[in-house]
């Protein structure tokens, strides 16, 4: 087992509990609560991967252009790379028990790491509305079932959907919140649970389509609309380095907070290996599932059904139904919690620690995730590559470069624990600033932000060169290495013109 930092002592926690960067929820977790080891990480990533949204990725693909194994193999390379930025930034957490915003600290300055972390919290306030409101609408579905008279009402016109809608939506929300009052002993439990079942539930229904279809059917015959002769022929890294870039800004939110699990891990070992075997394969699997399935039903039904909720109102057997809601409830509300409650809770209470616990965070989470309306969000799903999931990677991806950029080359995976916590420590910067890592950060965005504009049709492509109109393919890429090289640039300027107050170079002590 490799070595763990022992924390702060009790003199030293008694002292920062004054300070406005302290409050329980940030503070270092102690050795004796370290309690993932590499099972809990695996089951973390099955638990998370295996939901609706994964189950529907390689369908944007296909429907690009793409053949099933081109789609598959794209959301595999994607997740791999993804990994990478995801175990090394999980280093600090495990080393120091530190969350995520207070790993942030460290380069962007006491008061600057709110900047990245407000950037964190917002795009989890969206995604945990948007699983939410696929949560609620699976009660909403399988009850319309039995309950027929449900799916007849007539929406409201302000909310765009139905008081039955709503309350399911609503109950759904409540199930979250009250994970998140249980505290995060209760989330690892869930994750134990879920994971098992879930891969078990997925390969029954793949069973179901092969048997009731004869056959995976036509989507898995079909050619590549890329393939010569086909009408997108000669295309096809066109429409493939975009769709990379949205598979690794899938998971570019976890690749940033995974601190904030990362720090109750046993060792080194257990969370990089837990989430090398959980995040890739479980994400192409269900993916493949996803596709073989839907690619049955058009044998099956006479009609290609991309979305299990759907698929689901096919059934008529009541106990396929219950068993099949309470899965998918399951599925959803394990993925949402993890993935978009954890990191929001520490994010929240960041910007003021000494009011804010994680179960408040949480709250606020959750209240904004209703008042976004998510329903509207994913009414339309032609922008869901192109420009949600590339469009906030473009933000996240600078984010990663600094972090890792700091940690692993500036500092050498040498932090100053007490420091972190304290408002006139080494980390106060320019009056808690990071002026290097905001600039950073600015230069690393800067590439992608006319193509997201030409995106969101903001401005006209023709005022812009084809070149820099297609960086915005490559946001997370590019937003990652000039961030990097942007920052750590910076560091090597402040330090020639500030050779007094310039930070020692410290010995190495990374694992």
């Amino acid at each position: 087992m490799s070595s763990i930092s022992i924390g702060l002592t009790q003199v030293q926690l008694t002292e920062l509990q004054a300070s406005n960067l302290f409050n329980r929820d940030l503070a270092p977790v102690p050795p004796d609560r370290r309690k993932w080891r590499l099972g809990s990480f695996a089951a973390l990533w099955i638990s998370m991967s295996a939901c609706i949204p994964t189950y529907m990725l390689a369908s944007s693909l296909i429907g690009g252009g793409m053949n099933w194994w081109q789609a598959i193999l794209t959301i595999f390379l994607g997740n791999l790379i993804v990994l990478i930025p995801m175990v090394l930034n999980a280093h600090a957490g495990t080393h120091y028990g530190i969350p995520f915003p207070v790993y942030c600290r460290a380069a962007f300055g006491t008061k600057g790491a709110n900047v990245p972390v407000l950037l964190r919290a917002l795009v989890a306030c969206g995604w945990f509305g948007i699983q939410t409101w696929i949560g609620g609408n699976a009660i909403y579905k399988i009850l319309s079932v039995f309950i027929p008279l449900l799916a007849s009402s007539t929406p409201p016109s302000f909310f765009g959907i139905t008081l039955a809608q709503f309350t399911c939506f609503l109950f759904f929300w409540g199930v979250n919140m009250l994970v998140v009052y249980k505290g995060i002993d209760c989330i690892r439990w869930l994750m134990n649970i879920n994971a098992p079942v879930l891969i078990v539930l997925g390969l029954l229904l793949l069973a179901w389509a092969y048997r009731a279809a004869g056959g995976f059917g036509p989507i898995l015959s079909q050619p590549s609309a890329f393939d010569p002769g086909q009408p997108k022929a000669g295309h096809f890294f066109t429409f493939f380095f975009p769709a990379l870039t949205g598979m690794v800004g899938f998971w570019a939110t976890l690749s940033l907070n995974i601190p904030d699990f990362s720090r109750y891990a046993c060792s080194q070992r257990d969370q990089a290996i837990g989430q090398a075997l959980g995040l890739p394969l479980t994400m192409a699997l269900y993916s493949f599932i996803g596709v073989a399935v839907t690619s049955a039903t058009t044998i099956i039904y006479g009609q290609t059904i991309w979305d299990p909720l759907d698929l689901l109102t096919h059934f008529t057997n009541p106990v396929v139904l219950v068993v099949a809601m309470i899965a998918l409830c399951i599925a959803t509300l394990a993925t949402n919690i993890a993935a978009n409650v954890v990191s929001p809770s520490n994010d929240f209470a960041h910007l003021a620690p000494r009011w804010i616990s994680f179960r408040l965070g949480g709250l606020i989470t959750g209240l904004v995730g209703v008042a976004i309306m998510p329903w509207r969000l994913v009414a339309d799903p032609s922008g869901y590559i192109f420009v949600w999931l590339i469009a906030y990677s473009a933000l996240l991806g600078p984010v990663g470069g600094i972090l890792i950029a700091d940690y692993f080359v500036y500092r050498r995976c040498r932090l100053n624990l007490v420091a972190l916590y304290q408002p006139d420590g080494e980390y106060r910067f320019a009056n808690g600033f990071s002026v290097v890592a905001l600039i950073a950060l600015a230069v690393g965005v800067l590439p992608s932000l006319p193509g997201f504009l030409v995106q969101v049709k903001l401005l006209d492509a023709a005022r812009f060169g084809q070149f820099f109109v297609g960086l915005y393919h490559y946001a997370w890429f590019i937003g990652f290495a000039v961030a990097f090289v942007a920052y750590l640039l910076g560091r090597k300027v402040t330090s020639l013109m500030r050779p007094t107050v310039a930070l020692d170079r410290p010995q190495a002590v990374c694992e």
